[in-house]
């Protein structure tokens, strides 16, 4: 059972709020003793989700989390928006689908870099992606 140690949630509406939340992650990240390779991986995928939110979503809210589980320690980013959402969830997972004029590696390449990775998305009510990294995994 994973249980929630602190809670921030964080608003991101223009470019600049990416740097801000990228910068809080890596301080909660190091608060719970994450090495600098895990730290990293984290903070890519979050700037590939934030990235999407503002571009497709048009803005939300991140939710950052630290949580436990046992005596393993762990980040939850949970990104919301209100945007248009994703039609097709399959299509959006797949290495090379963009639908923008980017490589189209942000959500398949996030769920690479982190422990666990969760899509929802309703067409015409927003997209969800909640993303987990261990401190030590």
């Amino acid at each position: 059972m994973i249980i929630s140690l602190s809670k921030d949630n964080v608003q991101v509406v223009k470019e600049q709020d990416v740097v801000l939340l990228r910068n809080r992650v890596k301080e909660v990240a190091i608060k719970i003793k994450m090495g600098l390779v895990n730290q990293t991986k984290l903070i890519t995928a979050a700037s590939e989700l934030l990235r999407n939110m503002l571009r497709y979503g048009g803005g939300g809210f991140c939710l950052i989390e630290i949580v436990s589980k046992g005596r393993d320690n762990g980040v939850r980013l949970t990104f919301t928006d209100k945007g248009p959402g994703i039609p097709d969830l399959s299509l959006a997972m797949k290495d090379g689908y963009s639908t923008g004029r980017s490589l189209g590696l942000g959500l398949p390449g996030a769920k690479r870099l982190v422990n666990e990775f969760d899509l929802k998305s309703k067409v015409g009510e927003g997209t969800t992606v909640m993303i987990l990294k261990w401190a030590n995994g």
